[in-house]
């Protein structure tokens, strides 16, 4: 399989796995309990272990820099289109909710749309980084069956 292929697909998952939370979240009205985004986490672990996994059994291969590299770019490329999204909703769709984002208390006030899309970039990239190198200790010891 392509690693772009699996690139493209696991962040596409990570990327719909979150706004479907995001959604579930303002649908129930807890979009302001800052604690349930904890669970971003657990999306992020399934996209990356979906890339190593995929690369190891699909193209048979456990080279523990082609793991790194797919691991990190598919939560890359997920946080990139998070970011990109939430700038589009800030602007467009609910520019209020920036007010809910500067009530949390957690980035300050006089935020814009850009700076919180800055600072969920930085902040996913950082995640992104760490995620990948736990998971790379599971998987590096890898072996590939043959069969």
């Amino acid at each position: 399989m392509d690693t772009k292929k699996i690139i493209i697909s696991q962040a596409l998952k990570i990327f719909g796995l979150v706004v479907l939370f995001f959604f579930l979240m303002k649908f129930l009205n807890l979009e302001h309990i800052t604690e349930l985004r904890l669970f971003n986490v657990f999306f992020v672990l399934y996209g990356i272990n979906g890339a190593i996994k995929l690369n190891i059994h699909k193209n048979k291969t456990n080279n523990y820099l082609s793991n790194l590299y797919l691991g990190f770019a598919s939560s890359f490329l997920a946080v990139i289109f998070l970011s990109i999204s939430l700038t589009i909703y800030l602007f467009y769709i609910q520019p209020s909710f920036i007010n809910t984002i500067e009530d949390l208390n957690m980035w300050g006030s006089n935020l814009s749309p850009p700076l919180v899309a800055f600072a969920i970039l930085v902040e996913g990239i950082a995640s992104s980084v760490i995620l990948t190198f736990i998971l790379m200790q599971y998987w590096k010891n890898h072996k590939i069956s043959i069969a």
